[in-house]
This record gives structure tokens, sequence and C-alpha cells, in this order.
């Protein structure tokens, strides 16, 4: 047994681990093994790579080539059975973990005029971008939030909620973006259903959005909000654009990614979750931003545009209601495909994760003129 291949990742540079194989070092790791041990420098520079290098590949998932696949599985499967009726979006290098890059689970889910998803908490903190479809609402802990085309939803952790169509309303497709990888790798999901498969609305429609949603001002509320999520649990498209458009007025902008904006919980200004954040970018008409890469995660999704994106060497392009991913450590840049109107990218990322725990690098791209050259 102790002549056969074993893992013994060596490098010949000073500081890393450089260790000959030989038949007694063979037979040391074989007894180690009995003991459910094993040495070090077999796999140090293995799980201590010089920099990062993800799993996850750079992927568009093109919304025409999808969409009549997400609205056939309606004739499929009803929402009962299923629980969630959504198509996964499924990394080629992380379908071990179902995820869309990183540690991020992302899917398109489609709901029928009438229909309701029963109501269910979980670990996960997840949010939900609506792409097409009139009457689409959600319920978190009681607060019902009406959505329109490219809101987004927040169901933080541990919050009960339920998502549904008004019967006078039109087949609604969304995006929905999770942390589920990432509590997983945790060892911490928990999954709970509603004991009455639903809950009461016991708030004004939109009170939670109508009393934090608006700039510069926040509420007088007793001793204030004090979770650890936005209690803003919906964020509209209008004024979020109008935001970007006011903004792009007077900034030259990021060289890296545009007009970019963060969404923040207007309690803490800090991200909308603990583990998630989200952000929409306005690329202006034939911009074109300069390359850069950091640890993190992306999943963009096109609320507005057209365009292209290279990603390590590679372009990307992508429309309207594609989704696209730029993993952690990549390097990346935006361009706008219009030179007459501008295009927004809405990206939901691990941000939050990166910089609690102080793992957050940047890097800029310095040769070239800070371009890519294409492979």
């Amino acid at each position: 047994m102790a002549d056969k291949q074993r893992e013994n990742h060596r490098e010949d540079v000073a500081g890393r681990a450089n260790v000959e194989d030989t038949p007694e070092l063979l037979a040391y790791y074989e007894d180690l093994e009995r003991y459910k041990a094993g040495a070090l420098w077999t796999v140090a520079n293995k799980i201590e790579p010089w920099e990062p290098k993800s799993q996850s590949e750079p992927v568009v998932w093109r919304y025409k080539d999808l969409r009549q696949h997400v609205l056939r599985s309606v004739e499929l499967v009803t929402p009962e059975k299923a629980g969630r009726r959504v198509i996964y979006l499924n990394n080629p290098g992380r379908t071990d973990v179902a995820a869309a890059v990183g540690w991020i689970y992302g899917g398109l889910q489609v709901m029928n005029p009438g229909e309701v998803a029963s109501a269910h908490r979980h670990s996960a903190s997840a949010i939900r971008f609506i792409m097409e479809g009139a009457g689409a609402y959600t319920v978190v802990d009681g607060h019902k939030m009406t959505l329109g085309a490219n809101d987004f939803v927040l169901t933080p952790n541990g919050t009960w909620h339920e998502h549904g169509v008004e019967a006078s309303g039109s087949p609604c497709i969304w995006q929905d973006g999770l942390d589920i990888p990432f509590v997983n790798a945790m060892e911490a999901n928990f999954y709970e259903v509603h004991p009455d498969l639903s809950q009461a609305v016991g708030y004004e429609v939109d009170d939670m959005t109508r009393t934090w949603g608006n700039p510069g001002l926040k509420p007088m509320v007793g001793d204030g909000w004090n979770k650890g999520y936005s209690p803003m649990f919906k964020y509209e498209w209008v004024p979020t654009y109008e935001s970007l458009q006011k903004y792009a007025g007077c900034t030259d902008g990021s060289p890296f990614d545009g007009v970019l904006m963060e969404y923040v919980n207007p309690a803490t200004n800090g991200p909308v979750m603990q583990t998630l954040g989200a952000s929409m970018q306005m690329l202006r008409p034939g911009e074109a931003t300069k390359a850069h890469r950091h640890t993190g995660s992306g999943l963009y999704h096109v609320a507005k545009g057209s365009g292209h994106s290279i990603i390590n060497g590679k372009r990307y392009d992508w429309a309207e209601h594609d989704i696209f991913c730029v993993p952690s450590w990549a390097w990346h840049e935006h361009v706008n495909g219009s030179d007459r109107d501008d295009a927004c990218l809405f990206c939901l990322s691990d941000l939050p994760v990166m910089r609690a725990l102080g793992l957050y690098r940047e890097q800029a791209f310095g040769d070239n003129g800070g371009n890519q050259p294409l492979l």
C-alpha cells in the first residue's frame, strides 16, 4: 500500500513545501491515515494558494434562451408540489453545491395569476429581482410588498415569507438570489414551513418602503431598528434609476464601474443583509470601463440596455434580463454597446462577508492602458 499514488503538491520555491516522496515517507503517510491525520506539507501548497483560484466559470445565462423553459415549468409542476417553481442557474464549476457563482445561488422563478407559494423561513438570506409581469407580491413577517419590473425585495435570514401573484395580474418571472451554498458550507442551514402554510398581513401594504425609503429621512419609531438586515424590504426601480441619473450628472464615476450605487440598510448605512450585498451601476452611452479584480463573487442582472463584459480576457455579450457572473479575483471590465442609451447592471454579491471578515482585496489591471487583451 505504501507505493500507491498520493497527493504531494511540491513547488521549487523558497518558503513553499517541496518534500520529495520516499518509500519511508509513503509508509509514514499510510500510518498517519490510520489515525485520520496527514502531513501538511503534502497539501499546503494546494490549500494555501498564491492567490484565489475560483472554481466558478464566467457564464452568461441568456434570458431569450431560458424564458421559454421557465414558462414551460408552469405546465409541468405546481407550486404546491414543487415548493417553489424555479429553474436554477448551475455554474459548471460549482455543480456540487448548485451555485451560480462562488457561494451564491441563483434561479428564475415563475408564478401564474392567483398562485401563492407556501410561507416558510430558513437560515439563508434571499433577494428577488422582478423581471416581467404584473401583480407580484411578497409578504415578509406580515409586511406585504407589491412588486414591479426591476424592483427587488429582501427575504432575510429567519423571516417568514411567501410569494404570490394577484388573480388580476399576469404571469410573473423573477430572479432569486440566495446565500444557500454559503450557509450550507457553514453547516448552519435550517428550513421551516409555516404551520398555517400562509401568514396574515398585519400592516399597511408597502409600509416598510414608505417608512424607510425616504431620502435623507429616518423615522423616529421607538428604539429604532436593531436587526441585522434592512427594514426597507423593497427597493424600487424608479427611484433607483432616478438616483443614478442624478449622480451621473455630477460625477465622472468609477473608472472600473461607471456610475455605481450600493443599496443600503437605511438604519445603519451598511449592506442590505449581513451575507449578501446589492448594487446598481449605470454605464453611460458608449462607456467602457477599465479592468480590475477583487475578492468576492458577483451575479449580474442586466436591468437595462445591452453590451458586453470582458472577464479574464474573454468577451461575454449581454442584453436586457440576461444574467452573468464574475468569479472572485477574476479580471473584469464592462462596455455599454449603445452610443445613445445607458445600460444598467444590478449586482448581487458576497462583498459584505468579504469586508466583515477582512478578506476584501482589489487590484487594477496595470497593462495595456487598463484594458485586457482578448484571448
